[in-house]
């Protein structure tokens, strides 16, 4: 089976999302170029791994959702880290028009869903942040829920929450020792912040507390080095 140069449980999520997208298209050429992107050299974290992580956290809210819904944040996901390059400015935005161009037109898709798609990828810069309660009756649910996956990683445990933060160094490992501290931990102390990191009770419930534990933990180690 050709699986597009891509691991098999990341070919087999694929074809059935294009599946459900009523796509007439061939799925391969999508899922290279997606590949080929996830892949490339300068990526620690934002890769393919990532995504799949992404997923599984979708899958457990699924019931959540209604099918526009689940499709408009599967397809978030997919593409949201599609045009990485940890020296630019507009990451989201070339994301956001791949995923619009590439997306359009299915029946999944018509002009007004595509145009949201659009805005939710380049909200996952995160400069803003809901901030407050977020429920299911709420028409920004979807984006929410979609932004807390993407933020699901500062929850998880200690190991793989450092993992993770050496991850992020490696790409940017362009930029000095001292302004990456002082960069890094100005936007985690902007998360710290907020009166919710995350919007939605799922995710609020199970990550919350151990996102705070290990941002807290993170700055100290960044302001102390």
């Amino acid at each position: 089976m050709d699986t597009c140069g891509v691991p098999a449980h990341i070919w087999n999520r694929w074809t059935a999302f294009w599946w459900m997208l009523r796509h007439h298209g061939d799925p391969r050429p999508a899922l290279t170029d997606l590949g080929q992107r996830y892949g490339e050299p300068h990526r620690a974290y934002h890769t393919l791994e990532h995504i799949a992580h992404c997923l599984r956290e979708l899958d457990a809210v699924r019931d959540h959702l209604d099918f526009a819904q689940f499709m408009l944040v599967e397809s978030a996901i997919w593409y949201h880290d599609a045009v990485y390059d940890p020296r630019a400015k507009d990451n989201e935005e070339q994301s956001a028009q791949l995923a619009f161009n590439t997306l359009l037109g299915t029946e999944a898709f018509p002009l007004d869903a595509g145009q949201t798609l659009a805005n939710m990828i380049r909200l996952s810069n995160h400069r803003d942040g809901f901030g407050v309660a977020i429920d299911v009756r709420d028409p920004r649910f979807p984006i929410a829920t979609f932004l807390d996956i993407d933020l699901a990683i500062l929850g998880q445990d200690q190991a793989t929450y450092d993992a993770y933060a050496t991850a992020i160094r490696r790409e940017y490992a362009h930029v000095p020792d001292d302004a990456f501290r002082a960069g890094r931990a100005a936007v985690l102390e902007q998360f710290l912040a907020r009166p919710r990191i995350y919007a939605t009770d799922h995710f609020h419930r199970k990550y919350e507390a151990q996102a705070r534990a290990n941002l807290t933990r993170e700055i100290a180690k960044l302001r102390a080095s």
